[in-house]
Formats: structure tokens, C-alpha cells, sequence
């Protein structure tokens, strides 16, 4: 009390859990899935490019006159103008705090995408006018089913020739089994493109090419039936616009939330990433309908985002990001409580606390200091060897969440070191590599020299790491491909071996959790050796991985509450 006997008080600060339920509710973590072209990466740049983030947006294949995008940073995806890494870029808008992950649409970089969803909570599906569903597009859909992910559906480049917009709206139930609700429709398309009509509202949004590619496109908003937009769309533009609303409001194809939390509705929107025709509402339909973090399966039962406790997973390991210092990133997805910069945690592998320190901010190669982050957020930890893909950190020391087995690989290489005064610098390279999950390396058991195999899902990974041993190691290697196309896993322990019979097309080699590996050079050959050894117990490396570091884990994610 003060002098005259009034009370002051004191500003009482909100408790832990309330701050944590508000920072909650302003997250969107999402990743964006597509085909290769789809313009999932264009779209990516744009809505950097709306959200204020970049000032002006670059190009996938660049000409020197034009920057290349945020994303895409790796020398090896600038010069062929693809993504094979997934990439976190973080940035704010409207109260919203956004955890964008650009994930790789090639299928021979599916592993890194799979990965990667299982750090999101929810995701956007590019589609190309033209073309659909596509092959790389339903696999990676099949991912987000099974995680029941929420997805919302940009349709693409619908500045030029493509599809009918209700002919893609029937494939994508037909082939994918999800109902599909348009919350937009396009006015025109090809070049008489004029803009989308806004099914919620009833407006009609008219963007102008003049702005150019690299800035916003200017918008207007207008209302039906206007005479003015039939004498600038045409009359058979407008009649058929006319004719698709009178259509859509006959078949009732409603949105419907609870459908979409669910992962049985995609809410569809459509536009031209490249010209920025519809990027803008689709990035506030992100605000609106992309969902806050949500619970996390664990050992322990459901993990909520509210709860006190931290808790995260590692899910990606990049080595380089930052050609300064060679170091090696964790990503890190924070599931539940408070991260605080030098916080001692709980590392459930190694069974020991270890302390978070210099932790980062991640806005794809770029990095800042994170003095606090919060469930939904990712966040990256230098890596002194203590992380690998799937590790849980905690303040439970007990807490485990799902490990993030590998791919089961297809193609194998043998990897040999072409100057041999450089041993030092391969070791190392292919060592971290092999903790990124770029490739799993194999050393054949009775070899006389111990040469790497290298097992991967396809082809191109192969020449991801021949290019950055080079640009990253100086270290000038090749692959020779081997014509095992098979293989199969045996647990180091297994009781079987000792009374094993390999046969003479089968190779054995070991992984790096120290369990033989069996390769095989067909199907028929495989099954030939498996049934000579019905002793053994022959297995997949992501059921190995699944049965040995969490029996207890089922892939259904928990029910949202």
C-alpha cells in the first residue's frame, strides 16, 4: 500500500499453460505435396511473397536477370530447377504465425517428403489444370491419409489451357476417395483468365497482369450480375461463369469443417501461382481453415500442445546448410509446452539430459537465434552428433514418440573414393549423409576392402550424393550400380543365424544400426533363400525399425480434442 492507504497492484502475468494455448491457436504448420511441375514451389515463393516475407519473389529456373527462390537453395536443385530437400520457412502474418515445409516432388526424394509430413498438421495439394492427379501426387496423398492429415487443394496454372473444372473436381473424388468442396471458381481460363468467383461471399476477385510476375497482383472485388463484367469477360465467359454458380448451388457441394479436420474433405481453390491470380485468398484461407497444432501419439498416450511439459521430435537432419561453418542441422518439431534457449531436456535414445543450446529460427538456408518457441513451431539445433531422424526429446525422460523408419530401398550402388589421399573427408561426407537420410549405406560383411553400398529409393539420390561430395567435401567420387533389386533385414540378434545357408546370388552386408542385410537380385531369388532359412525371421527395414524401437506404436494418429 502507498502512502494514502491505496492498494497498487501489480500486473499479474497470464499463467504458462494460457500463454501456450494462445501461442497454440496462432499456429499453421503445414507442408505442400505435388507432382513434379505442379508449381508447388512457385506457389511456395508467392506466398512468401503475400505474406510480406520477400519483397519480390524469384523464379524456379532463373535467368541471371531474375533471383532464385527462397526455397530451392542447394546448388544442385538452382542448376536442374528441382527440390530434393525439404525446406522449413517461417514467417508471420495476421497474427498467424506460419511453419511452411517445401518438401521435394520427385519420387526418388519421397522419403525426405515422408518425413516431412510427419511433422505437419496439415498440407496443401498442388494440382496442374491440365494434368490432375498425378503419380507422385496420389502416393504422397496416401501418406497424409494415413496420418490424417487435412489438406486443401490449390488447382494451378489456370492461365493456361487446361482441364474443366468440374472434370478435375470428379477425378479428385473418383481417384483419391475424399470429397472435394470449391470455395472458389475460375472466371475463364487459359487466357481469358480473368479471376476467381468467391463461393463464400459471392464476390467475384478480377486481378490484372500488369504488376508482373515478381509482385502482387492487383486485385479488385465486384458483385453479380454486373454489365460491366459481361462486356469485360465476354458473353461466354460470363454466361458459363453464370451457368457453373447456378450449377454448384443446385449439386449443394457445401464446405463442411468437421469433414475437413477429418481428412474426408478438401476444400479447392483455384488460380495461377506464376501470375499471382489467387494466391492472396488462398493465403487467408490458410488463417481461416488450416488447423492449430494438435495432440501427438507417444508411449505415454496422446501428447497435447497445451501441455505444460516440452516435448519435440526430431524429424530431418541437414548437414551444410551454412558453407561457413560445415555444420549439421536438427529440425526439430516442437510438440507440446514451452521451448526456452539453453533448457536441459531429456534425449529418451541415449538415455541422458542434454542442454539446447544455440538453438535457430529457420527461413530456408537463413538462420536466427530462437529464444523461444512453441508447439507447431520447428526449430534448428546444431548437431554435434547427438540426433538422428526420429529421436524424441523431452522433459519426461521416459517420453518416446513414433521413430521415422527409413524407405525400404530399391536401387544399389557401389560408392568408391577416387582419390584415396581424401579417405578422410569421404568417411566423413558419406557419414553424414547417411545421418540425413540422404541415402542408408551398407558395408558388405566379407569384403576385403570395406567400400560403401549405397541403398536408396531412386536414381537421382545417388547423383545428389556424388554432387555434394563434391561441392561439400571436395571429395570426387562414383557409383557403380550394382543389379540387386531387393532386399531384406535380420536382426543381429537372431538366434537363426547361426545355422544359416546363403545362397550364392545373395549378398550380406550390414546397416549402420549394426542388423545384417540380405540383397537379392530379383524377387524369385529372395524368396528362394527365404525359404532355405525358414529359421530365420526375415523383415522390411521400416518394420525392423518400428517392432525394435516402438512396439507400441500404431500409425493411427490420435483423435483431435
Amino acid at each position: 500500500p502507498d502512502s494514502d492507504n491505496t492498494m497498487v497492484l501489480e500486473p499479474i502475468a497470464p499463467p504458462a499453460d494460457l500463454e501456450i494455448a494462445r501461442e497454440v491457436a496462432r499456429r499453421r504448420t503445414f507442408a505442400i505435396i505435388s507432382h513434379p511441375d505442379a508449381g508447388k514451389t512457385t506457389l511456395t515463393e508467392k506466398l512468401l511473397l503475400y505474406a510480406g516475407s520477400i519483397e519480390e519473389a524469384g523464379a524456379v529456373r532463373a535467368r541471371r536477370s531474375q533471383r532464385q527462390v527462397v526455397s530451392d537453395w542447394m546448388a544442385i536443385e538452382q542448376e536442374r530447377g528441382i527440390s530434393v530437400t525439404s525446406t522449413v520457412l517461417q514467417f508471420e502474418h495476421e497474427g498467424c504465425m506460419f511453419n511452411l515445409l517445401d518438401t521435394p516432388g520427385h519420387q526418388d526424394f519421397s522419403e525426405d517428403a515422408y518425413r516431412t509430413l510427419m511433422a505437419v498438421d496439415s498440407a496443401i495439394m498442388v494440382l496442374d489444370s491440365a494434368k490432375g492427379i498425378e503419380a507422385q501426387t496420389r502416393k504422397l496423398f496416401a501418406v497424409c491419409r494415413k496420418q490424417r492429415l487435412p489438406i486443401l487443394t490449390f488447382i494451378n496454372k489456370m492461365d493456361q489451357p487446361g482441364r474443366d473444372p468440374l472434370e478435375l473436381l470428379d477425378e479428385i473424388e473418383d481417384l483419391l476417395s475424399i470429397r472435394a468442396a470449391p470455395m472458389n471458381w475460375p472466371v475463364g481460363d487459359g487466357t481469358d483468365f480473368h479471376g476467381v468467383y468467391d463461393l463464400q461471399s459471392s464476390r467475384i476477385l478480377l486481378f490484372d497482369r500488369s504488376g508482373g510476375r515478381q509482385s502482387r497482383a492487383p486485385m479488385l472485388a465486384a458483385t453479380l450480375p454486373d454489365e460491366g463484367l459481361e462486356r469485360r469477360f465476354g458473353p461466354r465467359v460470363y454466361g458459363r461463369l453464370m451457368d457453373d454458380i447456378a450449377l454448384l448451388e443446385g449439386l449443394g457441394a457445401s464446405y463442411d469443417a468437421a469433414a475437413f479436420r477429418s481428412g474426408d474433405l478438401t476444400p479447392v481453390y483455384f488460380g495461377s501461382a506464376l501470375n499471382n491470380f489467387g494466391v492472396e485468398p488462398f493465403l487467408n484461407a490458410l488463417i481461416e481453415l488450416a488447423p492449430p497444432p494438435g495432440p501427438r501419439a507417444s508411449n505415454q498416450g496422446p501428447v497435447r500442445p497445451s501441455d505444460a511439459d516440452f516435448s519435440g521430435f526430431v524429424f530431418k537432419i541437414q548437414a551444410n546448410m551454412d558453407p561457413r561453418h560445415r555444420d549439421r542441422m536438427a529440425f526439430i518439431r516442437v510438440c507440446s509446452g514451452r521451448f526456452e534457449k539453453d533448457m536441459t531436456v531429456f534425449h529418451t535414445r541415449l538415455n541422458r539430459p542434454v542442454r539446447m543450446s544455440r538453438p535457430h529460427r529457420l527461413f530456408a538456408q537463413k538462420r536466427a537465434t530462437a529464444d523461444e518457441a512453441f508447439p507447431g513451431d520447428v526449430i534448428g539445433l546444431t548437431n554435434p552428433g547427438l540426433f538422428v531422424v526420429g529421436d524424441t526429446v523431452a522433459s519426461s525422460p521416459k517420453l518416446q514418440f513414433a521413430p521415422i523408419p527409413p524407405f525400404q530401398p530399391e536401387y544399389f550402388g557401389l560408392l568408391r573414393n577416387l582419390h584415396v589421399d581424401k579417405s578422410k573427408q569421404f568417411n566423413k561426407g558419406v557419414s553424414q549423409l547417411a545421418e540425413e537420410g540422404v541415402i542408408q549405406v551398407l558395408y558388405p560383411e566379407d569384403a576385403a576392402r570395406r567400400e560403401p553400398i549405397l541403398a536408396a529409393v531412386g536414381m537421382l539420390q545417388f547423383d545428389v550424393v556424388v554432387a555434394r561430395l563434391a561441392a561439400e567435401y571436395q571429395v570426387e567420387a562414383r557409383i557403380e550400380p550394382l543389379e540387386y533389386t531387393c532386399a531384406r533385414w535380420v536382426r543381429a540378434d537372431d538366434p537363426g543365424l547361426a545355422t544359416a545357408h546363403w545362397t550364392a546370388q545373395s549378398l550380406l552386408a550390414r546397416d549402420g544400426r549394426g542388423h545384417f542385410v540380405l540383397l537379392f537380385p530379383s524377387e524369385w531369388a529372395m524368396k528362394y533363400c527365404m525359404d532355405k532359412n525358414p529359421q530365420i525371421r526375415f523383415e522390411t527395414v521400416d518394420d525392423l525399425v518400428l517392432q525394435t524401437e516402438a512396439p507400441w506404436f500404431s500409425a493411427e494418429r490420435p483423435d483431435p480434442a
